[in-house]
This record gives C-alpha cells, structure tokens and sequence, in this order.
C-alpha cells in the first residue's frame, strides 16, 4: 500500500511531473485509475508511440507517432477539472533537445493547470536538465495480499482447486508480476502435469527471471551442512535459525534474520557454508557477482545497486550469497571513480542496516583489513564468524566426509587418523586437493589408491592457505575479545 499512498499525497500536493519504474503498465494504469480517478475524482488519460492517446474519446488516436505532439496536447489542454496523462515508455524520447525543452516549458504552467504527467518507464533514463523537476517512484511488484487476490480470482475464473497449501503458493509466486503469475497458472494447467511439479515450475521461472537480470545468479545448490567438516558453532548457529521465515516464527514473534559474515583463511569453507544455508532452510540462493555492480556510465553503478536490492527483496524469503565482498571495498583505495566506490558502499550499508524484508545475506570475506570499520560494526550482520584453519578433529571430518563420497564402501580402510595428524595447516580445500591428487596418481598406474598415496600428495605439497597471517593475528585477537565468534568449537 506504500505506492498508492506516495501517489495519492503528491498528486494532492502538486509534483506535477512523476517517473515512475516499473515493467507492468496496465497494473500501473490500473492503479493510478483506482487513486486519482476513483479517490481524487480527476481525469485519465493514456498515450504510447503506436496507438497515441486512449482511453478518453474526445482524444483517441491522438499524437500517434508523435511524443513532442503528445505533449504539445497537454499543453493546450483546458479543463476545470484536474487531470492525470500517464506516458508510456516517453523515456526514451527525452533525450531530444526538443522534447526537454517542452518538458520544461510545461512545467512552469502544470501547476497553474492542475495537469499531472506521469512518465512510466521500465528503467531510470532522466536527462540531466530535467532530475530536479522528476519525482521518481518505484511500482512495486505485487505484494501477498495482490498475489492472494489474483489467485483467488484465477482459481475461480479457471474453476481449478490446486490440491496445495494456498500460503506456501503465494510465497513461491513471490517476485512474479501479475501476468507472469497468470500465464505460469495457464501452463501448469495446460500442460497437464501433476499438481506436486507446480514448486519445480515456479523456481525454474523464478531462476529464468533473475538470470534475465545480468546482476545475480540463481544459484543451484548440492551441498547441506553436513557436506562440511568442522564448524560447529556456525552449523549449530544456522540449524536453530532453519524455520526463521516461518508463519510460526513471525507469529512467536521472532525478529528477521539480518545476514551473517563469514571472514578468515581461504579454502576454509565459507562458501559451501554460504550455500549450505539455503539447502538448510530450503529457500532459494541467490548470487552477487561483485564485478556486475559497477559500469562505466555516470550513475550507473548506483543504479545496478539498487536494482540488485529491488531484485533480491522481490525474491524473498532467499538468501543472498555476496561472494569475496571485500573486492568491493579495494576500490575505495582508488581515485578514478569519482567516489562511485563511496556511493555504492553508502548504499549497501544502508540496506544492511535498514533491511525489513526475508532477505538473509550470507557474505565472505578473505581479507578482514580490506573491510571498512562499517562493515564489521553491530547491526549490519547479526553474526560475524571467523573461519581458521581446521584442528586435528576437524581435519579427521574433513578427510571423512571427502572418502566416503569417493569410496563409499572402502573408506574405512584408509588411515584417517594418521592422515589427520599429517596436515596440520592444511585448509578443507587443500585437503580435498590432496586426495584428488592421489586418486590420479593411482589411476594412472590403473590401481586404487590408498593412504600411502594421500601421504605422498602431503608431502609433495606445501599449504598456502594463509596468504595474509597479520589479517589471521588480528581476528584471533578479536575472537578473544569478542568482537567475532569462531566457526568451530576449541578441542
């Protein structure tokens, strides 16, 4: 209801010119009929390219193929009554000296006139001369109360009884647009397909939609929190956490999960454990590229930022996964962006801290000297944990959970025990390498390997995991202050 109450008080306090960023027109239309025509009694009228203006017969037809008559229209329109033109994808004529210089000859009488203009647009294109005369507004995509209501309507429209919990329905539909929603109903009815595929169908157009987007990855996952050696008190952490989207957690009145940050050595498991979470809590994962934030367009970085927000809220419940987030900040030491570095920073850390919606954010980190103190205060994460190097009964899990996947059968035969004791400063991933490497070594001489085999990688290889022991120092001194808590439990 945010939308149509921003709408209604600036048509009653005369913003004139409105830019409004959506990709459903008629919903949009719809809804600015029901507030301005219904609620404030004013006139509405619609234009595009082809068909020009509609929806009033003493102006159909008009300015077809023309924008600057479109608004050369509105101009000399007179009327006692105050009236509403809602401009359908006019942003892409704005950038025509002419069609400016109109806008801003316009608005210098729209007050005087009572004339609203109301600009939709799928993405925010408003040349310089004309950003301070706009009022932007994002259309929201259908909230569960819309989402119910078109359902219901279909259901009876369609006469079907889907054999499915009508609240989980809605919450997969959860980021659709309204026709996306109905065309997804018409072909899971079309297609015949038994009812118990409906979630499939949804999550592979929910994947189809955010991969369309170019800024996040709907990302599969394969692996669960057992898939990984150690970590206790982080496992432990997530698994009381499982149920946390849950009608019986808001009804118990449990506050939202913000997000956690998972900083320390590499290869230590904070990116299966970002992934795990998601298949803990059985919610989709969704993945930012960093790289993607930023453009090279003015203003363009800011704007991937926000509609990588927009995005992920219109996802939720998910978990969003910021891989390496401290590649971001590396930038700040730059001079060459004209501070877009800072903007998109200050614009992350807001949402961080402001967040409301069932978005949970599982960012990693390798290096905690390249995170800004903001990043790391309390608020922006419920959690900060710290992920070293595993101990002597990690590395015996780690090592058990690698070989009973490789050899199911087999596995008790190797010496986990003594392998175990063998790589001391080896992280997970080194350890799995290490086993890997034995099996071709030993199918290259057409046998299976063995533990000898895994001593001989041990002892061809030097771990690498900590590239940086003074980040590792720091955190292990803030682990003992407090300041962050370690992933696995001390032995």
């Amino acid at each position: 209801m945010y939308f149509e109450e921003e709408l209604r008080l600036l048509l009653l306090s005369r913003h004139t010119l409105m830019y409004v960023v959506t990709d459903e027109e008629n919903r949009l239309e719809f809804t600015i009929r029901q507030i301005a025509g219904i609620k404030l009694g004013m006139s509405l009228y619609t234009w595009d390219f082809i068909d020009g203006y509609s929806l009033n017969p003493n102006c159909i037809y008009e300015a077809k193929r023309n924008p600057l008559a479109a608004l050369e229209f509105i101009d000399t329109t007179e009327s006692t009554k105050p009236q509403v033109f809602l401009l359908k994808d006019f942003h892409v004529f704005m950038q025509d000296v002419s069609i400016t210089r109109k806008l801003k000859n316009i608005n210098q009488n729209l007050k005087r006139t009572g004339l609203y203009i109301i600009i939709s647009a799928s993405d925010i294109q408003i040349p310089v001369l004309l950003q301070k005369a706009f009022t932007v507004l994002n259309f929201p995509l259908p909230n569960i109360r819309e989402i119910n209501l078109e359902l219901n309507r279909l259901f009876s429209v369609m006469s079907i009884d889907l054999k499915v919990d009508r609240e989980d329905l809605v919450l997969a539909f959860r980021g659709f647009s309204i026709e996306r929603i109905r065309k997804s109903i018409s072909k899971l009815i079309s297609s015949q397909k038994p009812i118990r595929q409906i979630y499939q169908n949804i999550l592979e157009e929910k994947k189809q939609l955010i991969q369309q987007t170019d800024l996040l990855d709907f990302y599969p996952v394969n692996n669960n929190l057992e898939d990984i050696g150690g970590l206790a008190n982080l496992k432990d952490w997530l698994k009381k956490r499982s149920c946390c989207f849950s009608k019986q957690a808001q009804n118990y009145g449990l506050p939202l999960p913000r997000g956690i940050l998972l900083v320390g050595v590499q290869g230590t498991g904070k990116s299966i454990s970002a992934k795990a979470i998601s298949k803990q809590w059985n919610i989709p994962l969704l993945r930012l590229d960093v790289g993607k934030i930023f453009g090279g367009l003015v203003g363009e970085s800011e704007e991937r930022m926000r509609k990588m927000i927009r995005i992920a809220e219109q996802s939720a419940p998910c978990v969003l996964w910021i891989d390496e987030i401290d590649k971001i900040f590396t930038r700040l030491t730059s001079n060459s962006d004209s501070g877009t570095s800072n903007r998109v920073l200050s614009s992350l850390l807001t949402w961080l801290s402001e967040k409301d919606s069932q978005v949970f954010v599982a960012a990693t980190a390798n290096n905690v000297l390249s995170l800004p103190s903001e990043m790391l205060r309390k608020g922006r994460f419920d959690e900060i944990f710290f992920l070293d190097l595993p101990n002597i009964k990690e590395r015996y899990n780690i090592f058990e959970i690698h070989l009973k996947k490789m050899r199911p059968l087999t596995w008790r035969n190797y010496n986990i025990k003594y392998l175990s004791q063998r790589t001391d400063n080896f992280s997970g991933a080194e350890i799995k390498q290490l086993i890997v490497e034995a099996m071709y070594n030993a199918f290259y001489e057409q046998r299976d390997f063995s533990t000898y085999d895994v001593i001989t990688s041990i002892e061809n290889v030097i771990p690498l995991a900590v590239t940086d022991q003074s980040a590792v120092n720091i955190l292990q001194e803030w682990a003992k202050l407090g300041k962050v808590r370690l992933a696995s439990k001390s032995i």
